[in-house]
């Protein structure tokens, strides 16, 4: 197994099965923010929204999201795969973690699942009290770990 697929493994053992993440999303140069309950499953991100809710459309018509938590900030690819109650993987974890919004929700109407497929993780980390910044750059595999006071690139090389 080569260093990314290691490292990613570490990050989503560490992340485990659920996060309340701040979800946010863009359409038209208008970007919307807001607090998400999130399944973590297989390298996948999950939640569930109604399909009346502002980032809906955003997400429709513009499917680069981008989820926070804590120190991590994840950058992916989202898409709408149906109803909660029809995906049980999400559902059982869903009813485990986030019981009562289960209850009140998942049986709705209106309600439906997203998926996030990250393409960009970068996450802040310390040892031996040193900040790091650590990378994992899905599409090329490449994991990166540099000590923050080396990290003095240009706007173009972060991006």
């Amino acid at each position: 197994m080569n260093n990314f697929n290691i490292n990613i493994q570490k990050l989503f053992s560490e992340l485990g099965n659920n996060k309340n993440m701040v979800l946010s999303t863009s359409y038209n140069d208008i970007i919307t923010s807001r607090m998400m309950s999130v399944i973590i499953h297989n390298g996948l991100f999950y939640f569930q929204t109604d399909r009346t809710f502002r980032k809906y459309p955003q997400i429709l018509n513009n499917p680069n999201v981008a989820l926070c938590a804590d120190n991590i900030s994840i950058e992916g690819v989202c898409t709408e795969i149906g109803k909660p109650r029809d995906n049980n993987d999400f559902i059982n974890l869903y009813k485990q973690y986030y019981k009562s919004s289960y209850q009140i929700y998942s049986s709705l109407q209106n309600e439906i699942l997203f998926m996030v497929e990250p393409k960009y993780i970068q996450r802040w980390i310390y040892e031996d009290s040193k900040p790091y910044i650590e990378v994992f750059d899905f599409e090329n595999k490449v994991h990166k770990k540099s000590p923050y006071e080396l990290v003095n690139m240009t706007n173009e090389e972060i991006l």
